[in-house]
């Protein structure tokens, strides 16, 4: 159902690095790239990121209570995923572990420009 989700940073080419390496695991390449804005994914057919330099051209602020949920496939991957967004200058926002018993496995990070990401496994 979901397309793709944008989120706002300062400098594209940084972003584009970061999450293309970040992701690279998962099958995922630059799809798109028009100059302010390019869109990170395994396919045009699947949900992709996108990063973009705001419209405005004023500086991208993360939403407060704001976040994209990524599902790598495997409580290894959300480990292996966060320990490389970790690597690649990311902050913490939550360790990989268990939540809501045996229902939601999560990590949470920041990315560079400060959006939160989360990559988690159902069951």
């Amino acid at each position: 159902m979901i397309g793709y989700t944008t989120i706002g940073v300062k400098d594209l080419e940084k972003a584009k690095a970061f999450y293309t390496e970040l992701l690279s695991e998962l099958g995922a390449k630059v799809q798109v790239d028009v100059g302010r804005l390019a869109m990170i994914g395994a396919s045009m057919a699947e949900p992709m990121l996108a990063v973009c330099t705001p419209f405005n051209e004023e500086d991208p602020h993360p939403g407060n209570g704001n976040m994209v949920a990524l599902n790598p496939g495997s409580k290894e991957m959300v480990d292996k995923l966060y320990k490389k967004a970790v690597e690649l200058g990311a902050t913490c926002e939550g360790e990989p572990g268990q939540r809501i018993e045996d229902m939601f496995y999560g990590a949470y990070f920041r990315d560079p420009d400060g959006n939160k990401i989360c990559f988690f496994q159902f069951g």
